[in-house]
């Protein structure tokens, strides 16, 4: 309503006062609601939601019995089928507060007379009020249950190193995205024989990189076993072939007869020489960025752990240069996908690799690959968990 002209100047700046209350609380408001993300990007991330909610439903449908029959029936088949698929995943008394409310929403409000008195019966109303009671349920186990998760994360993050280790003519870092509050993905770099306790300028370190099959809390639990078992082992101080063999045991005793295995790449990295003695058991080949651009593959290894119990673990051999990039990573990074369901890939890691040189640091390799990886996802759901290792040997000054 305009501004009254008669109206006193205090009144008028009164009046503007309360509605720039106002604005700017509704601006609040939405600030808060939206966490000020764009309305672009809000409805992309609504579609990415979507789609991956379509997919959990839609496993359950016998897609075979909705093709079935008259064609101009399938839709209402598949719509059916949908519903039943979204109503199993509820517990039974919540399935019949939702069946409820369908009814009640599906019915007229009238009103009913009795003994000259006239009473509203508004069902529709009341369906809204059991869909809204319904949806407090939800949300009450997930925030339960996302506050248990974040638990699990903060003991998980235990489990890995926080900071990278200082070696001297080295520069190391890593990144871990999890796909879930909690990951299925391992790091580590681990001090080996006299340099345990102490950087030393020849000092052996252990890197690794690990991939448990899964995602979530089954995943993170035999991932919590794995560095378990892997920190156990290696404190007897074993070669690299016995570390990795001997781990494979403790992985097949707790691997379901091979339903949940692990892929690892390791290496034990001699840092005074650059030498590296690796072994891959199932996982993606690390990459060499060498200084002068070349690419190197390190493929040498076996199956994953916990598939065969006497499997063996043939090591390579290889050797880090001044200004030669070690880049060691799991799957999820080179099978994320956009929103054409177009994988990143092998191919365009590499390529994206190729301009780094022994002048960026890990940390700028790292920077560099993601903001690659995230443009080229854009808003699509991450579905795999992404964990990269980067290990830089300076260039001499």
């Amino acid at each position: 309503m305009p501004a009254n002209p008669n109206a006193s100047p205090e009144a008028r700046s009164s009046a503007a006062h309360r509605a720039g209350r106002a604005v700017g609380g509704v601006r609040g408001f939405w600030q808060r609601v939206t966490e000020g993300i764009r309305i672009s990007d809000l409805w992309a991330q609504f579609q990415a939601e979507t789609r991956s909610s379509y997919g959990l439903f839609s496993r359950d449908v016998d897609w075979e019995e909705v093709d079935k029959g008259k064609r101009w029936k399938r839709p209402f088949r598949a719509a059916w089928a949908l519903f039943q698929a979204m109503l199993m995943k509820l517990s039974p008394a919540r399935r019949v507060l939702l069946l409820l409310a369908i009814v009640l929403l599906c019915s007229h409000a009238e009103n009913r007379h009795a003994e000259g008195t006239t009473v509203f019966f508004d069902f529709p109303s009341l369906g809204a009020l059991v869909l809204f009671l319904l949806l407090a349920l939800e949300l009450a186990d997930r925030v339960t249950m996302k506050r248990d998760l974040e638990i699990a994360r903060e003991i998980q993050r235990w489990l890995v190193p926080e900071t990278p280790p200082d070696i001297p003519g080295y520069d190391i870092d890593f990144l871990s995205r999890a796909a879930n509050t909690v990951a299925g993905d391992y790091y580590d770099t681990i001090s080996r024989g006299a340099a345990r306790n102490a950087v030393a300028k020849d000092a052996k370190l252990l890197l690794v990189v690990a991939d448990v099959a899964g995602k979530s809390v089954p995943a993170a639990i035999l991932m919590a076993t794995f560095q378990a078992s892997l920190r156990a082992i290696e404190a007897t101080g074993p070669p690299l072939d016995q570390l990795v063999h001997s781990l494979n045991y403790y992985v097949c005793e707790n691997s379901r007869s091979g339903l949940r295995f692990i892929t690892a790449f390791f290496a034990e990295l001699e840092t005074g020489s650059g030498e590296i003695l690796y072994t891959s058991a199932g996982h993606h080949p690390a990459l060499v960025r060498r200084a002068a651009g070349e690419m190197e593959e390190l493929s040498e290894g076996g199956l994953p752990l916990g598939i065969e119990v006497d499997e063996r673990f043939p090591a390579g051999q290889s050797r880090i240069g001044a200004g030669d990039i070690l880049f060691i990573y799991t799957d999820g990074l080179v099978e994320a996908v956009n929103a054409q369901g177009e994988e990143f890939g092998k191919t365009r890691l590499t390529d994206v690799l190729r301009p780094c040189d022994g002048t960026n640091t890990a940390a700028e390799v790292l920077a560099h690959v993601t903001r690659v990886l995230d443009g080229f996802v854009g808003a699509a759901r991450q579905h795999d968990d992404i964990t990269c290792m980067v290990v830089r040997r300076r260039q001499a000054s």
